[in-house]
Parts: structure tokens; C-alpha cells; sequence
């Protein structure tokens, strides 16, 4: 009778055990099965901050690219997924580090000179002006230029010029993560057809600029 009960006993045991098993196992199988139902969708992550004006490169862009992997019900359509398409790009806006990219925050420069006749790059020096901004200007930003007449007004002549590159007083070019340095010469886009009233002004002081914040 005795041994009965423990054959019995160590029977439930076993019985429990597998059943126990049999359990873990589909509810391990239907976990795979849930995760296999998440497509997975490739994107980029800014991998560290990309300074407003940051102009993207074939060389550069794996400095400020990170790939990662997300639910593909996660990722936006607008939603950087392909390093290649942002190469000759600029931010248009300050990008801090870990943001998921979009394509929505770079554009091409053509976008810059498209309502030109004939874009060309003016380039000037600090001390053919009376203030450039203290320095501060960053290929990428726009610049309000403006024209003081005799009289003493100031009438604005070419709104929203682009800053494509900016130098220090050796010539060397100041990369946008550089706050500190003091940009002294310039590089803007403008129309061939204003570069001679450009020049002209600009040999007779009469020139004034002033940065557009914001973006």
C-alpha cells in the first residue's frame, strides 16, 4: 500500500513537471510567434549633435550618423533610411544627439539658388563692413543685407542671403561646432546680376547685415 502511494506520488510529480513544461514551451512558442509578427525598419539616429548649416557629406556623414533597428509601425514615413540621400544636404535646423532623422531636416542647396537667373559666391572680409554680426555667422545662416543711404536709412536690398562658408583671419574655414571662433571673411550666395552693385556698395561702406534668427 505504501508503495502505491509513493508510485502515485512521484507519478503527480512527473505529471506536474511535464505539464509545467509543456506550458513554458508554448508559451515560448507564442512569444516567437508575437515577436515575428514586428517587422523590423532600419532608420538613423543623429549619433551626435549637427550644428544648424552642418553641410552632410559622403565623408562625413558616418560622424553624425547612427544606424538602429525599430518596429516598422514605429518608423515615420518622412524618416531617414537611407545615409545616401542627405549626402551634399545642410541641417536646416540644430539637431541634438539621439534624435530619429527625417529627410524633412536637410535640404539641398539647390533649393537655395533656385529663383536665381545665375547663382554665384560673393566672398567679402570683415573689415570691408563696419559690423558683420560680431563674428558669429556660420555657413548655413541667412543674412538680411541692407543699404544705409546718404541720408542716413537703411533700405533693405537682398533679403535672406545665404552664408555658405565663413573663415577666420588666416583663411582657415570654421566648422559650424566651433562657437568661439570669430568669422572674418565670408562667403554668400548671391545673383550674378547683383554682384556689381554688391562690390559697389560694399567699396563704399554702405553696407549693413544683419543675421535671421530662428530655425
Amino acid at each position: 500500500m505504501k508503495g502505491k502511494r509513493k508510485w502515485i506520488w512521484t507519478g503527480s510529480i512527473i505529471a506536474a513537471f511535464a505539464a509545467a513544461v509543456a506550458v513554458f514551451l508554448i508559451m515560448l512558442q507564442i512569444e516567437r510567434n508575437m515577436l515575428a509578427d514586428y517587422e523590423k525598419g532600419a532608420i538613423y539616429i543623429a549619433s551626435r549633435e549637427i550644428p544648424r548649416g552642418m553641410l552632410l557629406t559622403e565623408e562625413n556623414a558616418g560622424d553624425y550618423l547612427e544606424a538602429r533597428e525599430l518596429d516598422i509601425s514605429c518608423i515615420p514615413e518622412t524618416a531617414l533610411v537611407d545615409s545616401t540621400r542627405i549626402a551634399g544636404k545642410y541641417a536646416v535646423v540644430s539637431i541634438e544627439k539621439g534624435v530619429l532623422l527625417t529627410e524633412g531636416m536637410f535640404e539641398e542647396i539647390s533649393r537655395v539658388t533656385q529663383d536665381m537667373r545665375e547663382p554665384v559666391i560673393a566672398g567679402f572680409r570683415a573689415e570691408d563692413l563696419s559690423q558683420v554680426v560680431g563674428g558669429v555667422l556660420r555657413a548655413g545662416d541667412r543674412v538680411h543685407i541692407y543699404v544705409v543711404t546718404q541720408e542716413g536709412e537703411a533700405r533693405l536690398v537682398w533679403p535672406d542671403v545665404f552664408v555658405e562658408q565663413v573663415f577666420d583671419s588666416g583663411g582657415k574655414t570654421i566648422s559650424n561646432e566651433d562657437s568661439t571662433a570669430s568669422a572674418q571673411r565670408f562667403n554668400v550666395y548671391l545673383d550674378k546680376e547683383d554682384v556689381e552693385e554688391f562690390y559697389s556698395r560694399l567699396a563704399g561702406s554702405s553696407l549693413r547685415i544683419v543675421k535671421v534668427c530662428g530655425g
